[in-house]
C-alpha cells in the first residue's frame, strides 16, 4: 500500500517500482488523502473553459485523471476524502483554510487509513518522510496519519470499530531525487551530447549528506518506466508532455539510475541492508 497526499503523487513518486510489482502479480493499493481541490493547473497546454474558477470542477477532472492512472498501473486506490490544503504563498505565508487536510486532528485524520490498513492487509506500507519529500502541507501531513496508522492499525485497543486489527510488516519512506541520482543523469546526459535540465540545480541546491546516507532500498524497475511516463501524463492538468519530467530520454534514465529508491523505517521481519526488494524478507 502507497499512502499519497494528491491525485499524481503515485505517478510522479515509486510508478515504476509499482508497475513492476504489479506485473508481478503484487496486490498493489494506493490511498489518496485528498482530491486535489486546490491544486494548480501546471500543464501549459491544459485548457478547460472555467477551470481555474471551480474548485468542484477541478476535483472532478483530477478524479478522472486518477482514473486513467489507475488503469495504467494496474493498482487499485482509495479516496481517504480530505480537502486538499494548497499551497499558501507569501511571506509570511498566510493561515491554512479551515478544514483542510493539514488541519484536521491526527485522530480524525488517521482513521480511514487504519480502516483501510485493516480491509486491504498490506504487508508493505510506504510514504514520505518527515520533511514530506518537500514541505507541502498535505505531504507533511500524509506523513504523519500513515506514520501514525501504521501504529494504529495493528493494536486492538485503538480503533476497536474500525475492523481486525493488522500488522504491517515493514514501512518505508520514498527517496526521489537525490544528489547522487540528479548527478548520475546529468553526467550521463553530458556523455550522450545533451543538454542536461539539472546542472543550474546541482550548482545551486543544499545538499543534506545525513538524509541522503538514510536511503536503504533499490528497487530496479527501468523495463517499468514507460509505464510510469504514461500515468503521469494521464494527469493532464499537472504533467506537460513537453516539460521537465520528460526532459531526460529514458534510456539514459535507464542507463543512469535504474532503480526507484526507499528507506526501510520499520522492519518486523528480518532482513539485510542494502536491499534491492520491498519485500525483502518475506518473499
Amino acid at each position: 500500500m502507497h499512502v499519497h497526499a494528491h491525485p499524481d503523487d503515485e505517478s510522479s513518486k515509486g510508478a515504476a517500482s509499482t508497475a513492476k510489482y504489479v506485473a508481478e502479480g503484487v496486490d498493489v493499493h494506493v490511498a489518496t488523502c485528498t482530491g486535489g481541490e486546490r491544486g494548480s493547473i501546471l500543464n501549459p497546454a491544459f485548457e478547460h473553459p472555467g477551470i481555474l474558477e471551480n474548485p468542484e470542477l477541478i476535483a472532478e477532472i483530477r478524479r478522472e485523471e486518477m482514473d486513467k492512472a489507475r488503469e495504467i498501473l494496474g493498482i487499485t486506490q482509495d479516496w481517504l476524502g480530505f480537502v486538499d490544503s494548497g499551497w499558501p504563498e507569501g511571506n509570511p505565508k498566510p493561515p491554512l483554510e479551515e478544514g483542510c487536510f493539514a488541519l484536521v486532528p491526527i485522530e480524525e485524520a488517521a482513521a480511514p487509513l487504519v480502516r483501510l490498513i485493516r480491509s486491504f492487509r498490506p504487508h508493505v506500507l510506504t510514504t514520505y518522510d518527515e520533511n514530506g519529500g518537500y514541505p507541502h502541507p498535505d505531504h507533511i501531513k500524509c506523513h504523519e496519519v500513515s506514520v501514525y496508522a501504521f501504529e494504529a492499525a495493528a493494536d486492538p485497543e485503538r480503533y476497536p470499530d474500525l475492523g481486525e486489527a493488522w500488522q504491517v510488516q515493514k514501512l518505508y519512506y520514498h527517496h526521489g531525487w537525490s544528489r547522487a541520482r540528479i548527478e548520475a543523469i546529468n553526467a550521463a546526459m553530458e556523455r550522450h551530447g545533451l543538454e542536461s535540465p539539472y546542472k543550474d540545480w546541482l550548482e545551486t541546491r543544499e545538499i543534506d549528506p545525513e538524509h541522503e546516507k538514510r536511503l536503504t532500498t533499490r528497487v530496479p524497475c527501468s523495463e517499468y518506466f514507460e509505464v510510469r511516463d504514461r500515468a503521469l501524463i494521464a494527469h493532464a492538468t499537472q504533467i506537460d508532455p513537453n516539460g521537465f519530467w520528460f526532459a531526460v530520454p529514458r534510456e539514459v534514465q535507464a542507463e543512469a539510475w535504474p532503480t526507484e529508491d526507499y528507506e526501510l523505517v520499520k522492519s518486523f521481519v528480518d532482513t539485510q541492508l542494502p536491499e534491492d526488494d520491498l519485500f525483502a524478507g518475506l518473499r
